[in-house]
């Protein structure tokens, strides 16, 4: 049997998004417990346009099995409209098979999202991350008020789960609210898989 792991799964555009990710995955990895960096490829209007199996640079792209395997999830994305990036609901919308066997059933998920405008719809992205997630069985964690950046961040972070404002030219630098809030998450959801 392989060694359990929480797979952080995310789509960026701008690699505000990229950065989330890998601050969850330090607070997974906090724990003891292994987290897996896993993304999916852009989508084209052109149907002729495919992409390579192995993206040129950064995560690899995410598989059924990364999905099936994982002890938990972690699913990010920048929010378009409100909700997610289309490539992040793309990847979603093939796992049926997944929702069919049950194999997602009860094991813990969280959301993050970064925003180019402070009231562009981060928590609105979150909320509708989670809906495919809840019709997977997936028992959703959002991030207490106990930790402290809840109360003191003045750009991202929720309670339905890290987020970031990115800025319009997606230059604002992450906060230390901000990174709080994406660690004490990737920690949280890494101690509920491991009693999973």
């Amino acid at each position: 049997m392989s060694e359990p792991y929480v797979l952080v799964l995310y789509y960026s555009r701008h690699g505000s998004t990229r950065q989330l990710a890998k601050l969850i995955a330090r607070g997974v990895e906090s724990t003891g417990m292994r987290a897996r960096l896993r993304t999916v490829p852009a989508i084209s209007t052109v149907c002729e346009a495919t992409a390579s199996a192995i993206p040129e640079a950064g995560d690899l792209y995410c598989s059924s099995e990364d999905l099936a395997g994982c002890a938990g999830l972690a699913l990010g994305s920048p929010t378009r409209f409100g909700n997610m990036a289309a490539p992040l609901k793309y990847f979603l919308d093939g796992t049926s098979d997944l929702w069919l066997s049950g194999a997602l059933c009860d094991k813990p998920a969280a959301v993050f999202t970064s925003t180019a405008s402070l009231h562009g719809g981060q928590e609105s992205t979150l909320l509708t991350m989670m809906l495919p997630l809840l019709h997977h069985g997936m028992v959703m964690l959002g991030i207490p008020y106990r930790e402290a950046g809840l109360n003191t961040t003045q750009s991202g972070g929720t309670p339905y789960g890290a987020s970031h404002w990115a800025g319009a030219d997606g230059s604002r630098s992450i906060t230390s609210d901000e990174q709080a809030l994406c660690l004490a998450l990737g920690k949280r959801l890494a101690n509920w898989a491991a009693k999973s």
